[in-house]
């Protein structure tokens, strides 16, 4: 295992710029289409109101995930938690981390199953949290992620064994 920093933490994941850029210019650019072809050629009512809350509802989720991706994650001794300061999961909870082709996990991120449920959340593109599950990726680098699922299953491996 490798020592942490000054500031007791052993991994950091954040968002990486390239992909944090594009998924936000996807949202914004997806909202302006939408509201362009509701306001410049208005279709039937039902049809508008439509369009123009699908347009909100996307430039909504765009500015979370603007806010949301400048918070790091963090690996500590006692947690998993972002830099704002909220746990996502205690690793006394953690069973196991998935991380394979086939799981069921964020883009360059990974799972982990609690054995715990916890209350359901989704940060756009960094971690959301769905009953027993925790998921961290999204516009997160590949390396660091990688880096700190493995952080987390050597935990688990040295814990269990003890």
């Amino acid at each position: 295992m490798f020592d942490p920093d000054e500031d007791g933490v052993f991994a950091r994941v954040g968002a990486s710029t390239i992909r944090r850029g594009f998924a936000c210019s996807v949202l914004y650019g997806l909202s302006a289409l939408l509201f362009y072809i509701a306001l410049a050629r208005p279709p039937e009512a039902l049809w508008l109101l439509f369009l123009l809350i699908f347009a909100a509802l996307s430039l909504y989720v765009a500015e979370k995930l603007r806010h949301a991706s400048r918070v790091e994650i963090l690996l500590t001794a006692e947690d998993v938690r972002d830099s704002e300061g909220r746990i996502l999961a205690r690793m006394d909870d953690v069973v196991s981390v998935q991380r394979g082709a086939f799981a069921l996990k964020p883009s360059n991120g990974f799972t982990l199953v609690l054995k715990s449920s916890a209350p359901r959340v989704w940060v756009p593109g960094m971690w959301w949290r769905l009953g027993r599950r925790l998921g961290v990726g999204g516009v997160t680098g590949a390396g660091p992620s990688k880096f700190m699922a493995e952080q987390i299953a050597l935990r688990i491996a040295t814990r269990d064994r003890a």
